[in-house]
């Protein structure tokens, strides 16, 4: 099984509801793996690995909820759908509130699991893929000279190249070069352009 390919994690303490669940999911062409309990997942579990992970919320040892607060504490932003007999409204409300996908009440219908599974990877899939980008992003800024930067700075500020010449007490001839140079480096083609880069940046630190 290779790292890129999503999997569905089942975690569960009873042998029947994970087997049920893992055919189930199998049956629509997704990869699963099968856990008895939370802490022989986390022992496995590795951040890059994509996909969903389906957990029993009330479970011998370590909680789902526990659970859940190791994988926030981790980093880890791989969605998380709990299924319980007997949840409590309290207990769904912290579930929610810190991060769960959704929390699936017993019995509950095998199209409505599925439906749930493939929305959480495609999910995963688009926080991978915006987490990616904004990696490359920043991987690019950090190609620029301190002295692009700076320019940079002055031209989504607004300033005209004269401006920035002076502000920077350089020629504006030198400031057109700079400004070429790190629009080359960025891979963008205009202002407008810029300033967006330049936004998403400081959006995400």
């Amino acid at each position: 099984m290779t790292q890129d390919q999503a999997r569905v994690f089942v975690i569960d303490d009873e042998p029947d509801v994970r087997e049920a669940m893992s055919m189930l999911i199998r049956s629509v062409g997704l990869q699963v793996e099968t856990y008895g309990n939370a802490l022989e997942f986390l022992n496995h579990y590795q951040l890059a690995w994509p996909g969903c992970i389906v957990a029993d919320i009330r479970m011998p040892g370590m909680s789902g909820l526990e659970l859940q607060e190791k994988l926030n504490a981790m980093g880890a932003t791989i969605p998380l759908i709990f299924i319980s007999g007997h949840a409590d409204v309290p207990t769904a409300v912290r579930a929610i509130q810190d991060g769960a996908m959704d929390l699936l009440e017993k019995p509950f219908r095998d199209q409505l699991l599925l439906d749930k599974v493939q929305s959480a990877i495609r999910r995963d899939q688009e926080r991978r893929t915006e987490a990616e980008a904004l990696a490359q992003l920043h991987r690019l800024y950090d190609s620029l000279t301190p002295r692009e930067k700076q320019v940079m700075a002055e031209v989504v500020s607004g300033k005209m190249n004269k401006v920035i010449a002076s502000d920077l007490h350089l020629s504006t001839r030198t400031v057109e070069l700079h400004r070429a140079n790190l629009m080359e480096k960025l891979q963008v083609h205009s202002v407008a352009e810029l300033v967006r880069l330049a936004q998403a940046l400081e959006d995400n630190g």
